[in-house]
């Protein structure tokens, strides 16, 4: 159970990526998961890399257009930085619950989320009375990879800058992340989106992923159906202005490769076309 509640806590940093689906004329990107940022002022290209976050072993990859990209990089930055102990001791005291589920949610939504966790994941709500929804809606969406064997990209990456001996850092903290979820989705509106999840839209992600497919990947990921206007600004939208404010700074004297969900780098509010309103070239790097 132990080792459960730490895969799905990390999985919390894909829910931001597979929520929302934003109403606009988007760009048009080509297909690369890997950009390079120049121009501006930049003494050195920095580099935008789109995750994932947790993918089934055997559909692990990391070409090597991104291998060299990481080998010329001064700085690692990740939505959270998992190399620093705090931040996984935040990550793991917040997987908990502020009150008990039962206390919570109301009868009614503890009898839909008991007959969702039955289905879904063998488990009943009393065994998940302690965690957070956040925490249980994460142990859901793990289950529709369909494998135990899971790789995380954040992880890797982590591993890559210690051999290489390079900083790591966050463009956010565990502590925002949380809030930015309690504030982002009503009960119901999790209750609701755990019911409607299955295995066919992971599945067509994971494809859309492996052919570094962004429109594609843009298109799955963000799914109006179940998330507001408001959830979508706040888990996609303010969050890529917050990054496009910090990122200049970091850039401005050594090469930086950052790693984030891949749902942030499209869209008008994305990463991508933020940097490029900014006065950043900002091009696909093809192979």
């Amino acid at each position: 159970m132990k080792n459960l509640i730490k895969s799905a806590v990390l999985f919390l940093l894909a829910i931001c990526c597979f929520a929302a689906k934003a109403q606009e004329t988007a760009p048009k990107l080509e297909n690369s998961l890997l950009w390079e940022v120049s121009g501006n002022g930049l003494k050195k290209p920095s580099y935008l890399y789109g995750t994932i976050h947790m993918i089934c072993s055997p559909d692990y990859f990391l070409s090597e257009k991104a291998k060299k990209a990481f080998e010329v990089s001064d700085k690692l930055f990740l939505e959270i930085n998992f190399a620093d102990p705090n931040e996984t001791l935040e990550m793991q005291k917040m997987a908990m619950g502020k009150e008990p589920l039962s206390k919570k949610l109301s009868p009614e939504q503890l009898s839909n989320l008991d007959a969702i966790l039955k289905k879904k994941t063998g488990m009943s709500v009393q065994q998940v009375d302690n965690f957070s929804l956040f925490t249980v809606m994460s142990l859901i969406s793990m289950k529709s990879f369909g494998c135990a064997d899971m790789k995380f990209y954040e992880l890797e990456f982590i591993e890559m800058a210690k051999k290489k001996n390079i900083q790591v850092g966050g463009l956010e903290t565990v502590k925002f992340q949380f809030a930015m979820f309690e504030n982002a989705y009503t009960n119901e509106e999790m209750i609701t989106a755990l019911g409607e999840s299955n295995g066919n839209e992971t599945t067509k992600l994971v494809e859309q992923y492996k052919t570094e497919n962004i429109i594609g990947l843009y298109d799955i990921i963000t799914d109006k159906k179940t998330t507001s206007e408001k959830t979508k600004k706040q888990i996609l939208d303010n969050r890529n202005l917050n990054w496009v404010k910090i990122m200049p700074e970091l850039m401005k004297k050594e090469s930086v490769f950052f790693a984030f969900g891949s749902g942030h780098l499209g869209g008008e509010y994305g990463v991508i076309n933020l940097l490029r309103k900014a006065g950043y070239s900002v091009k696909p790097i093809l192979n």
